[in-house]
């Protein structure tokens, strides 16, 4: 019954009686519940006409200020926190340097301070956080919450990454246990991108082009993640060059296009840059010799591109990261659509972030909210709250 409101399919309770069938007195049942709870409200449109007839009908809605999310969102020398509201509001926000050469623990703990801190910025209580969620430039076993194998990220195979990050919660704020939740960052952004955006798009995929490549795909409004968590990770797909990679083979998408690659090439032609953020800033700069290379690493990723999309067929194909501007995007889109079959392209719209670098929170936020708030964690969440 929550679901059908948060969702907007019902939201009186003649349409709770219509959707569900159940009757009027066990419908008003299960929602004082659901009102004892803060978790609905009723709505501040006024009454409409009720599906059944008779009088105008109070509307329902879900209270998304009844608790809040924390949300952060790693890369590899930065980092970006936030408070956010259930209905992905942010509250209050930080970014500043966080290297996750310098290990979990620290990286871990350091984010706990820094939600301690937004915490107090947002003037909100710790006791009032539902849960926390956590985007990471790695591959996720969902079912654990650990990276696996992360050729950016050393030193974090198979760590705990859940346990420690809330326990530095918990030593920071008092505040008792909350779920963790740990994803993909490309994962994150493609699901906080299609919920904000594009929520009638049934098949969304999100390209990051940063330190390296890696995309995030939702079918149907969820992320798909692959039997093991691996599906996206197109970086490492091998393009037949001999570059090494991070990961240790050679020939990887991410060894020759990726923006720590880019910004190997300037370098080697005098131009300091050594990350991928230093090749964006060159971009906004107009440096003609950035604009060729990203150019350039642009239909070696479209190139790749075909495949996923001949493939998915997706309505929508974003690119997001460092090199997400104009040279790039052109790039792929010269590949894509010169190779691609018409049939795959007829209605894909390749675009650029709407959320930029925001996008990560929203998508860790959002998962925390649908995991609270499942159909099949409601009941057990009411019991412990004694309604």
């Amino acid at each position: 019954m929550l679901e059908l409101v948060r969702s907007g399919r019902a939201v009186t309770r003649g349409a709770l009686q219509q959707a569900t069938g159940l009757s009027r007195a066990t419908v008003g049942q299960r929602l004082d519940r659901l009102f004892r709870a803060g978790w609905l409200r009723e709505g501040a449109g006024g009454p409409v006409d009720s599906p059944l007839g008779g009088r105008p009908a109070i509307t329902l809605e879900f209270d998304g200020e009844h608790a809040v999310v924390l949300a952060a969102d790693l890369d590899t020398r930065h980092a970006r926190a936030a408070v956010l509201t259930l209905t992905g509001e942010i509250l209050a926000e930080h970014s500043g340097t966080l290297v996750v050469e310098d290990g979990p623990d620290v990286v871990l703990g350091e984010l706990g301070r820094w939600f301690a801190e937004l915490l107090e910025k947002a003037g909100r209580r710790a006791g009032e956080v539902g849960g926390i969620g956590l985007a990471v430039p790695g591959p996720v076993d969902s079912e654990t919450g650990r990276v696996v194998q992360p050729p950016i990220m050393p030193g974090w195979d198979g760590y705990d990454i859940r346990g420690r990050l809330g326990r530095a919660f918990a030593e920071r704020t008092g505040a008792a246990p909350v779920p963790v939740l740990v994803d993909n960052d490309a994962n994150l952004m493609a699901y906080g991108e299609q919920r904000t955006g594009y929520p009638e798009c049934s098949a969304f995929v999100l390209v990051k082009v940063s330190t390296g490549i890696g995309a995030g795909v939702v079918v149907d409004g969820s992320v798909y993640r692959g039997i093991d968590g691996g599906a996206g990770d197109i970086g490492h797909i091998r393009v037949g060059a001999d570059a090494l990679c991070r990961c240790g083979s050679y020939g990887c998408l991410a060894a020759v296009a990726s923006g720590g690659a880019v910004a190997r090439r300037l370098a080697e032609t005098g131009v300091p840059a050594a990350s991928g953020s230093d090749v964006r800033d060159l971009l906004a700069a107009g440096d003609p010799g950035a604009a060729a290379l990203a150019r350039e690493a642009g239909r070696q990723v479209g190139d790749v591109l075909v495949t996923v999309v001949t493939l998915l067929n997706p309505g929508v194909l974003m690119i997001a990261g460092d090199l997400a501007g104009t040279p790039f995007v052109t790039g792929v889109r010269e590949l894509l659509y010169q190779r691609a079959l018409p049939r795959s392209t007829a209605h894909l719209d390749v675009v650029t972030s709407r959320l930029g670098e925001r996008a990560g929170l929203v998508g860790a936020g959002a998962l925390v909210v649908e995991h609270l708030y499942a159909p099949e964690r409601v009941e057990e969440r009411l019991v412990a709250l004694g309604v």
